[in-house]
């Protein structure tokens, strides 16, 4: 896990310190996704498409193992892998939303 706050700021159109965003503010909206393209960390697609002015380039499988998903509530970061397999943060038990499955391919190289 990196602990560098800097390279943990969740860019985009963030509403509160749990990652929500404009886009996405329910209760289990509470993840931020690192993209290979900028490698900053961002609560969805919409935001990144508002802000960063170049495509998403979604996280690449090689490098599954790497943390690339942010829990908005503990901050804990976790890889791809990890979050793929659960409906829950690890660290703090915070819920995911189950909707976001729909994204995956935006975000993850499969």
């Amino acid at each position: 896990m990196d602990g560098s706050v800097e390279r943990m700021r969740v860019r985009g159109a963030v509403v509160d310190g749990a990652t929500r965003c404009a886009h996405y503010a329910s209760p289990l909206d509470v993840v931020a996704m690192r993209l290979a393209c900028c490698e900053g960390w961002w609560p969805c697609h919409a935001c990144h498409e508002e802000e960063a002015g170049h495509a998403i380039a979604p996280w690449p499988r090689a490098r599954r193992e790497e943390p690339a998903v942010l829990c908005g509530v503990c901050r804990a970061a976790m890889s791809v892998d990890g979050y793929l397999e659960a409906d829950a943060c690890p660290a703090c038990g915070a819920g995911f939303n189950p909707g976001c499955a729909l994204h995956h391919a935006l975000y993850f190289e499969a």
